[in-house]
């Protein structure tokens, strides 16, 4: 039974839509499945991962939407190519509640972040933690969602207030967690491992990015950071591995071109991510 004294929502229940399990629900729509995307240090590829999870589940037919968590760094607009539209805020009645009709990429997926509420990309956040987490849920329970069967929150790096909020009050079915294969970064993705154990979120797997480049002539895989197998490094974390992909410049270049959904829709390489992904938590 969940003690109401020690709950951060005590008090704003009724308007805050959490339940008596702590957890906060959407109020514009129902949600499936939510997985949360995170790593243990920036630069790692985790917004990337996260596209190309919601751009192969959409291919699929799922109906996907994408939270931009990051609230400091968001890129999730820039991956799909819509950082130049901006998604409405609507009155809610006669009351002065708002709620945010969420910007859809090319294949249907919903996307809400920051940046696509700000008048300029570029203008930064300078909020201390308890803004930015407040704007998160705010974000997460007021946008119109409708009905997804996947909701892909890629959150901040690290272990830190948005990290603990996402984990702590909302209905997490687990999370996905992209390293590179090095011990540095492996020792700090760790601490992630372990943040989600001791706060009850099961972690789905890892994802090990810029693992190798595949030699153009003769298709051989070739290590890049360490000699160590992606299957080494995720039995390191204790958790399943559930992809190693490769630096693809193509890739790259199809999100600097803005037709990344496009690209995926005609690439296998990411099928063995989708696969894991989905037959762990089915």
């Amino acid at each position: 039974m969940s003690n109401c004294d020690s709950c951060s929502s005590k008090g704003n229940c009724n308007s805050a839509g959490v339940g008596c399990n702590n957890k906060l629900e959407p109020k514009y729509g129902k949600i499936k499945h939510i997985i949360g995307v995170i790593s243990g240090k920036g630069g790692v590829g985790k917004s990337t991962v996260t596209g190309i999870l919601a751009a192969k589940l959409s291919k699929e037919g799922h109906k996907v939407g994408v939270l931009d968590g990051d609230i400091t760094g968001p890129s999730m607009p820039r991956f799909f190519g819509i950082n130049n539209e901006r998604a409405d805020m609507l009155q809610v009645g006669d009351s002065e509640e708002i709620k945010f009709r969420p910007v859809e990429t090319s294949t249907g997926i919903k996307v809400i972040s920051l940046n696509l509420l700000t008048e300029e990309e570029e203008q930064p956040v300078i909020w201390r933690g308890p803004v930015i987490t407040g704007v998160l849920k705010q974000m997460y329970t007021d946008t119109e969602w409708d009905e997804l069967d996947y909701l892909l929150i890629d959150m901040p790096p690290g272990t830190g207030d948005i990290a603990l909020t996402i984990m702590q009050e909302l209905p997490l079915e687990g999370m996905v967690v992209v390293s590179t294969p090095q011990d540095m970064v492996s020792m700090i993705v760790k601490k992630v491992i372990i943040m989600a154990q001791k706060m009850g979120v099961s972690v789905i797997g890892v994802v090990e990015n810029m693992s190798y480049i595949k030699c153009e002539k003769c298709g051989e895989k070739i290590n890049v950071f360490s000699k160590k197998s992606a299957q080494e490094h995720a039995e390191h974390l204790g958790v399943p591995l559930l992809a190693e992909m490769p630096i693809n410049l193509d890739l790259v270049e199809s999100m600097e071109n803005g037709t990344v959904e496009e690209f995926l829709s005609k690439s296998d390489e990411y099928e063995e991510l989708i696969n894991n992904l989905k037959n762990r938590i089915m």
